[in-house]
């Protein structure tokens, strides 16, 4: 039987509280949430962070990547299998990338599937979930094309201003089909075991899905 843990949104919002300390120690200038699951956690982490850190209007941007839901126009067997864009920063995205340190914002790291790419770009990848190598190669790109509009005597301090780091949610005590570089910051609310994670915004009934997740807590 596969064993589920529900979720609150008050659990995220105080492993996220918990977890500010650490991140604004990284002082991200910028935070990129990954659809769907990251929308909630960006928007509360940008609460904590601004009460902490000189950037009172962090800026919240959003992409959006499916791997285990169906896309129009795309077949059922690319679910689980191919990573499809949904939503990306702009036209301008490098422009909005290149020589911030940006935190991307997801709830789960679960295998990293999509990961398996990230030794081919440069140290600061990034993203985390199943949809994650996916977003960090494109991410890259944008980055790489907004450096050619510069001087080639220039690219190499912009490259190195440009930084990325990692916040997920929950992180899966399972085996990765990718590591991420060494010095990518990477922090995690907390490490879980090999779950269905169940969160509340994919509850029909919230109420019901909070007493089931009391439930279960007043049986641990």
């Amino acid at each position: 039987m596969v064993q589920h843990l529900r979720v609150t949104y008050n659990d995220i919002h105080n492993l996220i509280r918990k977890s500010t300390p650490e991140l604004a120690q990284y002082n991200p200038d910028l935070l990129v949430a990954i659809g769907g699951g990251g929308f909630f956690p960006a928007r509360v982490m940008r609460t904590f962070l601004r009460e902490v850190t000189e950037h009172k209007a962090l800026q919240i941007q959003a992409i959006g990547l499916s791997l285990y839901e169906p896309v129009e126009g795309t077949g059922v067997e690319a679910i689980g299998q191919e990573v499809i864009r949904t939503q990306w920063l702009g036209p301008d995205s490098g422009k909005l990338l290149l020589g911030r340190r940006n935190l991307i914002v997801d709830e789960v790291d679960d295998t990293r599937k999509t990961l398996q790419f990230v030794a081919l770009f440069r140290v600061a990848s990034i993203i985390l979930n199943s949809g994650s190598s996916y977003a960090l190669s494109e991410l890259q790109k944008d980055v790489e094309v907004e450096l050619l509009k510069y001087p080639e005597s220039e690219r190499a301090a912009l490259r190195d201003a440009t930084k990325f780091g990692i916040f997920v949610v929950h992180n899966k005590n399972k085996a990765k089909l990718a590591e991420l570089p060494a010095d990518t910051p990477y922090y995690a609310g907390a490490t879980v075991e090999d779950l269905w994670l169940d969160y509340p915004w994919e509850a029909i009934d919230i109420e019901a899905h909070d007493r089931d997740a009391a439930a279960d807590k007043a049986h641990d």
